[in-house]
């Protein structure tokens, strides 16, 4: 999954072999795919499973339950839920395992075959139906949205989102354009924003940043990726991993902190000695992880992507 754009149906998941390392499967676990998409990352780590394994997989998107069900489903090793990684620790409940999971690997953000069919409204790159919902059933789309927000909101989710530093220009342009037509099309979205940034780097499109924030906006992408950290925790089984991959500063940043257990520092009070440290939760497994160059000459997709690996203490 990444947030770039990609006009192909074929998905090849991103640094695959190091996150499936990185959770150090072992052929009696349990493990979770909280993000199956077309199922590459899933596919490998069921590959290392054996008989008495067994494998979670949770999606929002029909479309990839309903390809998870088709090439999974015959399996007794796995079990497939159609709900949002947010409520990982519901679903961990409901299977049985909290506390026991021995990996769990979120891939964050937007898969290829969502980026790639226009009618999704993910990419500006082809006209299509302004949408942007990971579940189309569910929730309010990009274009609903840009219907009743008002000015100062959308400039907010544009630069917060985004870090687009043109949100307030765009934010007019779409407010006054709105008046007029609704906006309805990921092509004239896209071209709005096109007049209304005056300049943008050398081989990214000036639509690229709105594209991302009203997609995270839509989808409460990063409120869905807090509830799975805080949850994260209770559900690993002690000495489990989570591999986490990140296609984009915002989200980076959180898995950080994360795994570097950002508690509140005591206050210091004169006379009162402080309670004595104790160690985070989670512990990081080596140094961020990026595609290698063979990777990224197969999949240029991979060239935001941020791989985290985390253990439990015991």
């Amino acid at each position: 999954m990444a947030p770039t754009e990609q006009s192909q149906h074929n998905h090849l998941p991103v640094l695959a072999e190091a996150a499936v390392a990185g959770l150090a499967p072992k052929p009696d676990g349990i493990y979770l795919d909280g993000t199956y998409g077309r199922g590459g990352h899933a596919a490998l780590l069921l590959s290392h499973l054996g008989d008495a394994g067994r494998l979670i997989l949770i999606d929002q998107d029909p479309e990839a339950i309903a390809h998870a069900e088709l090439r999974f489903a015959g399996d007794p090793r796995v079990q497939i839920f159609h709900r949002s990684f947010s409520a990982l620790a519901e679903i961990a409940t409901e299977a049985g395992v909290v506390g026991q999971v021995d990996g769990i690997l979120l891939d964050l953000g937007v898969s290829s075959p969502q980026l790639g069919d226009p009618g999704r409204g993910f990419s500006f790159s082809a006209g299509g139906p302004l949408d942007m919902r990971m579940n189309p059933q569910a929730g309010e789309s990009a274009a609903q949205w840009l219907v009743r927000a008002d000015e100062k909101e959308i400039a907010w989710v544009l630069k917060t989102y985004g870090e687009e530093r043109f949100a307030r220009r765009i934010a007019r342009r779409i407010v006054q354009t709105r008046t007029e037509e609704t906006i309805e099309d990921t092509a004239r979205l896209a071209e709005l924003i096109r007049q209304a940034v005056p300049s943008s780097p050398p081989g990214r499109h000036p639509a690229t940043r709105s594209f991302q924030a009203i997609r995270i906006h839509v989808n409460g992408e990063l409120t869905a990726l807090e509830a799975a950290l805080d949850a994260l925790v209770s559900v690993l089984a002690p000495g489990g991993r989570a591999a986490l991959i990140s296609f984009h500063s915002l989200e980076d940043r959180r898995v950080k902190q994360f795994i570097r257990g950002n508690q509140d520092q005591p206050k210091v009070v004169a006379g009162v000695p402080l309670p004595e440290a104790t160690p985070p939760p989670l512990r990081a497994v080596g140094k961020a992880i990026r595609a290698s160059e063979a990777e990224l000459a197969a999949n240029p997709r991979a060239r935001s992507a941020v791989l985290r690996i985390a253990e439990r203490r015991v």
